[in-house]
């Protein structure tokens, strides 16, 4: 009886979990923001590939900087915040963490770097800069989205906490018996 009890609990929790799935996945806003994020940590990413493959395009924006440890060394942390942070904003793992990391860079590059050629440029480099910028603080401040890594972990932790455990004493289930041992451990020592 009780195979039978847990292979309908399987059941119903793979039936929850893709409801799940087929809930966060509906057109709507919800899915334009997690969109846009997708396509921004991917942007990024391919801008990293660029930076690690041609150093030498963020090195002419460097000119001013003097020595050669300072320049070099913004090259490599610019490049590999692009390629971590675009694959962590892409996938919503540290969403906000992330687009911490990509702030101050975009930050430089808009306000540092393409501030002298202007707006309405051939490249529209200050334009694309800046929309890159506002989007990375609109992520920063309000976070990854329901089609995020960031949101599965926290619904798998509040699942987590809801499943009761069995255990040899049907009043008292296993987890709460572990947070009692957690909360006074001199006293089931």
């Amino acid at each position: 009886m009780s195979v039978q009890n847990s292979a309908q609990a399987g059941r119903q929790t793979r039936r929850g979990v893709v409801q799940d799935v087929a809930s966060m996945i509906r057109p709507g806003p919800a899915l334009g923001y997690d969109l846009v994020r997708a396509y921004l940590g991917i942007g990024l990413f391919v801008r990293g590939i660029l930076f690690v493959s041609q150093p030498e395009l963020v090195l002419g924006y460097l000119q001013d900087l003097n020595g050669w440890f300072l320049p070099y060394a913004l090259v490599h942390f610019v490049a590999v915040a692009h390629l971590c942070g675009g694959v962590m904003l892409a996938v919503g793992l540290a969403t906000r963490l992330a687009a911490a990391l990509q702030v101050p860079i975009l930050f430089g590059a808009v306000f540092l770097v393409h501030s002298q050629a202007g707006l309405l440029n051939v490249g529209q480099s200050l334009e694309f800069s800046g929309l890159v910028l506002a989007l990375l603080l609109v992520y920063l401040t309000f976070g990854s989205g329901r089609l995020s890594v960031d949101a599965f972990l926290a619904n798998a932790e509040v699942r987590a906490l809801e499943v009761q455990t069995p255990s040899l004493i049907p009043e008292r289930p296993l987890r709460q018996v572990a947070l009692a041992r957690a909360a006074s451990p001199q006293k089931y020592s």
